[in-house]
């Protein structure tokens, strides 16, 4: 049985095309995950809302506790760390990493940026082996394969890669560099592009990522049905 973790952090509460100021990254999250259930009712879903629930910003205790060895912690240090444990916790638990969320101001919304800082962690999903200087991180979460989807709304267009704007993007390729530090490297991104042009415009990047989500799902599906090379080399040679 596959596990997913589906994070929303848009403002915007309601579905475009359902909603009235609904949003379109929540649009491309939701329909991916019902595509999913449609498919294969028998996985489980950890869905969280942090456009509306936003993670914990970083402080002073928070940081005095990451960074400090778990066999040192005070009774504090466990309070401190509570959130981010179960953030972590959620996340290590995920096959599949379904991510929507808006394109504000060149980057990611704060709310992501906190759930980002909650769980890019010493010691729970990044590791440190100062033996292998001068690059001594360990990514805990390449323990198994696992993949990340990005879907992603954007006001303006030529934002994605190859795109006349793709400089100033900064988004996706920060999502990407943080999840691929704790070990999570297969990574999939869909965007609707137009939100402040509207019109034909925006309605043909909407069918267009609808398509891809469609698509991408089919994929990763077959990707996990598939047997792993280990378990097919196990077959083999059970049968010589």
């Amino acid at each position: 049985m596959t596990h997913l973790l589906h994070l929303d952090a848009s403002a915007r509460p309601g579905l475009a095309g359902k909603d009235e100021h609904g949003s379109h990254s929540r649009h491309l999250s939701h329909r991916f995950v019902s595509q999913w259930r449609a498919q294969r009712a028998q996985d489980s879903i950890t869905y969280r809302d942090i456009g509306q629930n936003p993670p914990s910003f970083l402080n002073h205790d928070w940081i005095a506790s990451a960074f400090t060895p778990p066999e040192r912690h005070e009774p504090w240090m466990k309070d401190a760390l509570a959130e981010s444990d179960q953030l972590v916790d959620e996340l290590i638990a995920a096959d599949v990493l379904v991510i929507g969320t808006p394109f504000y101001n060149f980057g990611m919304p704060a709310p992501l940026k906190a759930w980002v800082d909650q769980i890019v962690r010493l010691h729970r999903t990044v590791g440190l082996d100062e033996t292998k200087l001068p690059e001594p991180y360990v990514p805990l979460l390449a323990d198994r394969p696992r993949h990340a989807v990005i879907l992603t709304a954007r006001g303006g267009i030529g934002f994605g890669p190859g795109g006349e704007m793709a400089q100033l993007n900064h988004l996706e390729p920060n999502l990407a560099t943080a999840l691929d530090f704790i070990g999570i490297t297969r990574i999939h991104q869909i965007a609707i592009e137009g939100q402040e042009t509207g019109g034909e415009v925006l309605a043909a990047s909407v069918e267009q990522a609808l398509r891809q989500v469609d698509v991408l799902v089919a994929e990763l599906q077959g990707t996990l049905d598939a047997p792993s090379m280990s378990q097919s080399s196990q077959r083999q040679a059970e049968a010589v």
